[in-house]
C-alpha cells in the first residue's frame, strides 16, 4: 500500500547502507493519514513510545486522533532532553550501522497511563531493520519501576520492516511485532 510513497537512497549513511526514507509520506495527505490510522489500529496501549526524530512526525497526531493513545513519550539523542537530577535514563542501542544512545526520562513514564501494576506501552519507530535499536530501549524499559509499576512493552509497531536484516526474530520473543510495509530483500 506504501511501496510508491517511500525513497532508498543507496550507500548512505555510508556504503553498503540502503537508507528508507519514510519523510515522503508528508508529501502525501492520504498516505500519511492512511499509516495515522493504520498506526492507531494496531495500537493498543495508551501510552506511545517513540524514537527521535521520524518517530515523533507519526505518533504525534495520534493524540489527537486516537481514542487509545493519551500519552506520548519520546525517545531522544544525547544533549536533546531538558531534564533535572537522576531523571534521564541513558539507553545503549546498536543500529544496523554502529552504536549509539538514546535518552528517556523517568518522570514522563510516570506520568502515562497505568494498568494496575504496570505502565503498558506501545513501541513505535520508523524502521525495523535489526532490531537494536528497539531491543536495547525495551531492555532499559523493563530495569525499571515508576512509582512502583513496572513498564510492558504491549506490542511493536513500525512503518517499514526490512526482513532480510532479522529485527522481527530478535523482537518477536518480547511482544508482537507490526509493520506496515515489509520490503523483501531489501538490506
Amino acid at each position: 500500500m506504501f511501496e510508491n510513497i517511500i525513497k532508498h537512497y543507496p550507500d548512505f549513511p555510508k556504503a553498503g547502507i540502503d537508507f528508507i526514507d519514510v519523510l515522503p509520506f508528508m508529501l502525501d495527505k492520504k498516505a500519511f493519514n492512511e499509516a495515522i490510522a493504520e498506526i492507531d489500529r494496531l495500537t493498543t496501549a495508551p501510552n506511545l513510545v517513540t524514537v527521535e526524530a521520524r518517530g515523533f512526525l507519526f505518533a504525534a497526531p495520534l493524540l489527537c486522533t486516537s481514542r487509545r493513545v493519551e500519552k506520548v513519550v519520546l525517545m531522544r539523542k544525547k544533549g536533546k532532553l531538558p531534564h533535572a537530577g537522576d531523571d534521564l535514563v541513558r539507553v545503549e542501542i546498536m543500529k544496523e550501522y554502529g552504536s549509539d544512545e538514546l535518552f528517556y526520562r523517568r518522570s514522563d513514564f510516570a506520568a502515562c497511563v497505568p494498568n494496575g501494576e504496570y505502565i503498558d506501552v506501545t513501541l513505535f519507530d520508523d524502521l525495523l531493520a535489526t532490531g537494536g535499536t528497539v531491543k536495547g530501549i525495551v531492555e532499559s524499559l523493563q530495569q525499571q519501576v515508576i512509582d512502583g509499576r513496572r513498564i510492558r512493552v504491549k506490542e511493536f509497531i513500525f512503518l517499514v520492516e526490512l526482513p532480510a536484516l532479522g529485527g522481527r526474530k530478535l523482537l518477536e520473543p518480547l511482544a508482537p511485532v507490526h509493520s506496515l510495509l515489509s520490503l523483501e530483500g531489501v538490506e
